[in-house]
């Protein structure tokens, strides 16, 4: 299949890449220089071949890209310009209306609205969500993932769902490590209490596999229901009950890993994604890579060799 190729914002975030010393200070200093921050971002990326980005949580989120070119049609013309475009944006801003309980589903609804139309002004259609995070395995009284859970998950999903639909935009679930979008069974249970024409599908390889289950297996169950995916791989499942706190997304980075040093069968995965709505985009996930360009070509040289 022939498709663009993308990546998450959050592959530029390694201080290295910025010259500074900590994560604290690229967020404080994007924060400051938006512009700055997104040309380095953008010319990064037509250096490297990608021409797709994913919106993310600060600094490369979509209040920064307002901060930045004043607009949507403005930031739009700057990608352009340098033959890029926003492929999606994903919700992950720690200030974003929670799904917990489902209580907030006003401000649920109108944040992803919010998003959804500056989607549409860029001329993107994929907002990405994930579900809430599970407990720290222990931790009482107990939280179960259940059929009562995943049926509130479901509810707000389709309210969600149907709401940016009138943007023109599709609402796709990422399958986060430790989240209630983990395990193959929760897969499986959400899209089979979802419907298919309001709630699509954003598998991760990496984190699928980290959860212990099968990217490729997963891929092929929900075939017709990817609009985007995480191309991403791991060393291995995770083999120890991590504490999930503010701290559990660095927990995860050792079990992270290059594409084509871990266990994910990428000829296997590329041949599921050319039977999905989402073949049309590869999305190499690199989180901080500290010579961004230089991984993102290694990644892409990957799934090219996976997709001949």
């Amino acid at each position: 299949m022939t498709a663009r190729f993308a990546t998450d914002v959050v592959t530029f975030y390694h201080p290295g890449f910025w010259d500074l010393t900590s994560a604290d200070a690229v967020r404080d200093w994007a924060s400051a220089n938006p512009e700055s921050f997104w040309h380095r971002v953008m010319d990064a990326l037509a250096e490297a071949g990608v021409t797709g980005i994913e919106l993310t949580f600060a600094p490369g989120d979509i209040e920064s890209a307002l901060r930045a070119f004043g607009s949507a049609p403005a930031f739009r013309r700057e990608l352009t310009a340098r033959g890029l475009s926003v492929v999606s944006a994903f919700i992950a801003d720690s200030d974003a209306p929670g799904w917990r309980d489902g209580g907030n589903l006003t401000a649920i609804v109108a944040d992803a609205e919010r998003r959804a139309a500056f989607l549409a002004d860029v001329g993107a259609e994929l907002l990405v969500a994930g579900l809430p995070m599970r407990t720290t395995y222990g931790t009482r009284p107990p939280f179960f993932v259940d059929a009562a859970y995943m049926t509130r998950m479901a509810d707000i999903a389709h309210t969600v769902g149907e709401a940016v639909a009138q943007h023109g935009v599709k609402l796709a679930f990422h399958t986060e490590s430790n989240s209630t979008l983990w395990y193959e069974r929760d897969i499986d249970l959400f899209m089979a209490l979802t419907d298919p024409r309001y709630v699509w599908l954003c598998p991760d390889s990496c984190h699928i596999a980290l959860g212990g289950g099968d990217p490729v297996a997963v891929a092929h169950r929900h075939s017709q229901r990817i609009a985007l995916a995480h191309w991403k791989d791991a060393v291995g499942p995770i083999d120890v009950e991590l504490t999930i706190d503010d701290t559990v997304f660095a927990q995860q980075q050792p079990y992270m890993t290059e594409l084509g040093t871990g266990i994910v069968d990428w000829r296997a995965w590329a041949d599921a994604m050319s039977r999905t709505p989402g073949s049309g985009t590869v999305l190499i996930e690199l989180d901080e890579a500290a010579d961004p360009v230089a991984a993102l070509r290694a990644g892409t040289a990957v799934a090219r060799k996976a997709l001949s």
